[in-house]
């Protein structure tokens, strides 16, 4: 086992074990709901190196406030509050005193300096530390680019340090959604946190229903420019549009994980059916076969099983099925009304959609146990959750404001946060993003 590996078990160790309180001080530990505690860490101020040629306060602002609530959000760092940093002297990087930041609770501390070799570039040394092993450095790494990506090389940092833990990197992930701030609905882009919000499609027809392509460099989207709902893929570096399906409604495309294959809605041959498409050949093949709608499929992690709705016992239900088609069986035995299923990233739980008194909320399905769990309740019209990169998070669109926006919770329905507020915001769908050259 290498040293890294045996640095960052003893860090999870000690988070676990009871902490010793100083004086009256505040516990920092906190214990989250799946009973994993949290890694309390030490963030303090963004410093400037001596040879910036400028010194920016809003540079300092991006960086930290971004850094720090990337870090708060993954529910793996718990973030010590500044105003407990008041016992510590100031903060040098170049001499660090690390029992200072035990004293109050921390087992991890960062050290951000930014240099600014001219004002529109930006180079951030980025640096880590286990505080209660002496002060053992865990891992460093500068991080530059133009300085209106500030906010972007700060996430990219957070993702740096996720990754060190053995954790799934989230904050340069990306949420596709549709919005009709612009008159009529479009596809846009957003940071997971609802930064840097961007129309990608730029039509005068709607545009609807978004997912992801499995290199992350296009977007399946169902299409009204022909009057008519056809399937199109949009190629995010070239801007190029393809149409894929045309014959009658074509929506809901979902692309296998470990294959270059779609599933998707059509009724090409009369009624809301399932079809496969291979994307290298064009070759299609059909996995049900009802008078009634089948709809809204989405492949399991490890694209051997489909989730998707159907109406074949009178009313909307959740089924799974294998991915040719066969041995079908239903998931939801209770309520009347069941959509937009979504498999976590783990395949352990599924996300979807139930009407109750005429008021849509959001559930997780689990696997293992065929139990279920609400997870929004009185809070408006909740629809379209989709779990976030790692499985802790999930986006999802409410009319709890009035109008349908985009928010965020956590996996256990707790911390909502507000991230659309333009226009009318819905159908979102989360995917981690790693094309810089798209990004920048």
């Amino acid at each position: 086992m290498g040293e890294k590996m045996k640095m960052i078990q003893s860090i999870l160790l000690l988070t676990l074990l009871p902490a010793l309180f100083l004086g009256a001080q505040q516990e920092i530990r906190i214990r989250i709901s799946d009973g994993v505690s949290m890694i309390p860490v030490a963030f303090p101020r963004v410093t400037f190196a001596v040879q910036s040629a400028v010194k920016e306060d809003a540079v300092r602002a991006d960086v930290e406030d971004t850094l720090w609530n990337d870090l708060e959000f993954s529910r793996v760092f718990r973030m010590v509050p500044r105003e407990h940093y008041s016992y510590i002297e100031t903060f040098d990087p170049q001499n660090i005193r690390f029992r200072d930041w035990e004293s109050i609770q921390a087992n991890i501390l960062i050290s951000c300096q930014v240099e600014m070799p001219e004002a529109s570039r930006i180079v951030m040394a980025f640096r880590v530390y286990d505080v209660r092993n002496g002060g053992r450095f865990i891992f460093g790494r500068n991080f530059g680019g133009k300085r209106e990506f500030a906010r972007l090389i700060a996430h990219r940092a957070a993702d740096e340090m996720m990754k060190q833990f053995g954790e799934t990197p989230l904050f340069t992930s990306k949420i596709i959604f549709v919005s009709s701030r612009d008159g009529n609905d479009e596809i846009y882009m957003m940071d997971y946190d609802g930064g840097r919000q961007r129309r990608i499609t730029i039509n005068s027809w709607m545009d609807v229903l978004p997912s992801w392509s499995r290199d992350h460099e296009k977007i399946l989207f169902t299409s009204y420019r022909n009057n008519n709902p056809d399937l199109l893929m949009f190629h995010l570096y070239t801007g190029k549009t393809e149409f894929l399906s045309t014959q009658r409604a074509n929506y809901c495309a979902d692309w296998a994980p470990e294959s270059n294959q779609i599933v998707y809605t059509s009724t090409k041959s009369g009624n809301a059916e399932l079809y496969v498409r291979d994307m290298d050949t064009g070759r299609e093949r059909r996995l049900t076969f009802n008078r009634v709608i089948d709809t809204a499929p989405n492949w399991s992690p490890s694209g051997r099983e489909i989730v998707f709705t159907s109406a074949r016992t009178g009313t909307p239900q959740i089924y799974i099925m294998d991915a040719e088609g066969t041995n079908v069986r239903r998931l939801t035995t209770e309520g009347n009304y069941h959509d937009s299923p979504e498999w976590s990233p783990d395949g352990t739980r599924i996300l979807f959609v139930s009407r109750i008194e005429n008021r849509f909320d959001v559930f997780t399905y689990h696997v293992r146990t065929n139990s279920i769990t609400k997870l929004t309740e009185n809070a408006g019209r909740n629809e379209n959750p989709s779990w976030s990169p790692d499985g802790r998070h999930i986006v999802f669109a409410s009319n709890r404001g009035g109008s349908y926006q985009l928010y965020l919770m956590d996996y256990d329905g707790a911390n909502v946060k507000r991230l659309t507020s333009t226009g009318e915001n819905k159908m979102p769908k989360w995917q981690k993003f790693t094309h810089r050259r798209f990004d920048n």
